[in-house]
C-alpha cells in the first residue's frame, strides 16, 4: 500500500499537472464597487441590497450583512433563513457567518435556534466579544442577551416537508452503521459498533449525501449563500447564511459558519464564496485555499478551479461551487456535480447579472454572462 507521503506527492503533482493545463482564464474585471454571491435567481435580493448598501457609502462589512439579510428575510429558496430545511426533530436552525477582510476578524454562530437574524448575531460575535464561533442553544442565549426577539424558524411548509420525510420511512438520511437500517427505517437508532472498520474506508471515499437515489431531489439547485463585497477604497468583506441540510441529524453543523470554507476574505488579495456538500467541503477549506492561491499569484479562475479540483481529487462526485474575486474586481468561479450560477453587480451597473459555470465533471469550463432577463 502506498505511503501517506507518495500518495501526498501523487495528489499534489496531479492537481499540478491539471492546473497548468486549464483553459484560458474565463474571467469578469468589473469597476468597483462590486458584490458578487453564489448563485442566481432569489438569490439576487442579496446581490441588490448589498450593492445599495455600498454604493450609499456604507463599509463593506455593512454592505454584506445587509445583503446576507436580504436573503434570510426573503426565504432564498427555502434554503436560507426560516421555514427551511429542517431536521430530523423537524426543526429549523441557521448557521451563519461574517468576516472583516481588513482585520480577518469573523463572527459566526452555528445550529443557531428560534432566532430569525443569524447574520445579525454572527456580527454580535464579531463586534461584541473575543470570539470567532458561538453554536446551539448558548448562542441563541447570547443573542437574546444582545436584544434578538425569540420566535420559532418553522413554517407549515417546512413541518409539511419534516412530516412527509417521516411518512416516506426518513428517506433520505445521514445516519451510517447504525440499526435499524437507514436506508428503510426512522429511528431511534443504536450504532453497530462492529461495522464501524469494514465500513470506514468506504465512507471516507462517498460523499456526505443522505442515502436513497432521491437525494439529490432535496436540494437539486440551491443552498448557501455565501456573498463578497469590494469597496472602492479596497477593503473587502464576506458573508455566508444558510439553513443547512434538510433531514440533518439534529445539532448538525455544516461548512457555512467555518472560516475559510463557508467563505473567506483577506483585503489585501481577494475573497471567495463557496456552496456545496458542506461536510465534505469542510474538510478542505477551499475559500481559503483559493484566497491563498491567490496570494500565490493565480488569477480567479485558476484559484477557483483548484479548489474545486483538490475536493474533486477525493470525492468525484462531490457537489461544489467556488467563486473568488481578487481585489481589483476580477472574479471568476469553478463547479462540479452541478450546473452552478453566481450573481454579481458593480459600479455603472443598473441591475445584477448571472454567470452561469458548468460542472468541471463535464471536463470544460463554460461561462455564459447575461442579464436577468436574458437568464
Amino acid at each position: 500500500m502506498p505511503s501517506h507521503t507518495s500518495l501526498s506527492s501523487s495528489l499534489f503533482t496531479a492537481l499540478t499537472l491539471t492546473l497548468t493545463s486549464l483553459p484560458p482564464t474565463i474571467a469578469i474585471l468589473s469597476p468597483l464597487p462590486l458584490i458578487v454571491n453564489t448563485w442566481s435567481g432569489p438569490f439576487t435580493s442579496a446581490t441588490d441590497a448589498a450593492f445599495l448598501s455600498l454604493a450609499n457609502s456604507s463599509n463593506a462589512l455593512d454592505a454584506v450583512q445587509a445583503g446576507c439579510q436580504a436573503c434570510q428575510n426573503n426565504q432564498c429558496d427555502h434554503t436560507v433563513g426560516f421555514g427551511g430545511s429542517p431536521d430530523e426533530s423537524c426543526e429549523t436552525t441557521l448557521d451563519a457567518l461574517i468576516i472583516d477582510g481588513e482585520t480577518l476578524n469573523a463572527g459566526a454562530v452555528a445550529n443557531l435556534r428560534r432566532v430569525k437574524d443569524a447574520i445579525g448575531v454572527a456580527r454580535h460575535v464579531l463586534d461584541y466579544t473575543q470570539h470567532t464561533l458561538l453554536a446551539g442553544e448558548q448562542a441563541t442565549q447570547f443573542a437574546l442577551e444582545n436584544g434578538f426577539e425569540e420566535e420559532s424558524l418553522s413554517t407549515k411548509d417546512s413541518l409539511k416537508t419534516c412530516y412527509g420525510w417521516r411518512k416516506n420511512h426518513c428517506q433520505p438520511n445521514y445516519r451510517l452503521n447504525v440499526h435499524p437500517d437507514p436506508f428503510s427505517s426512522c429511528g431511534p437508532y443504536s450504532p453497530l459498533l462492529s461495522s464501524i472498520s469494514s465500513t470506514t474506508t468506504s465512507a471516507t471515499s462517498s460523499i456526505s449525501q443522505p442515502h436513497s437515489s432521491s437525494s439529490n431531489s432535496q436540494q437539486s439547485s440551491h443552498d448557501t449563500l455565501s456573498l463578497i463585497a469590494l469597496h472602492p477604497s479596497s477593503s473587502m468583506a464576506a458573508c455566508t447564511t444558510t439553513n443547512g441540510a434538510s433531514h440533518k441529524i439534529p445539532g448538525r453543523v455544516g461548512d457555512g459558519p467555518i472560516p475559510g470554507s463557508g467563505s473567506y476574505v483577506d483585503s489585501t488579495v481577494g475573497g471567495c464564496g463557496a456552496t456545496g456538500d458542506g461536510d465534505i467541503m469542510m474538510r478542505f477549506l477551499p475559500c481559503y485555499q483559493a484566497v491563498e492561491s491567490l496570494r500565490r499569484g493565480l488569477t480567479p479562475q485558476q484559484a477557483a478551479d483548484d479548489a474545486v479540483r483538490r475536493i474533486l481529487a477525493r470525492y468525484p462526485d462531490a457537489k461544489t461551487g467556488v467563486v473568488v474575486v481578487d481585489n481589483r474586481g476580477e472574479h471568476a468561479a469553478a463547479a462540479s456535480g452541478w450546473e452552478f450560477s453566481y450573481s454579481y453587480r458593480s459600479g455603472g451597473m443598473e441591475r445584477t447579472e448571472v454567470v452561469r459555470v458548468k460542472s468541471l465533471n463535464e471536463d470544460e469550463v463554460v461561462v455564459e454572462s447575461g442579464s436577468l432577463e436574458e437568464l
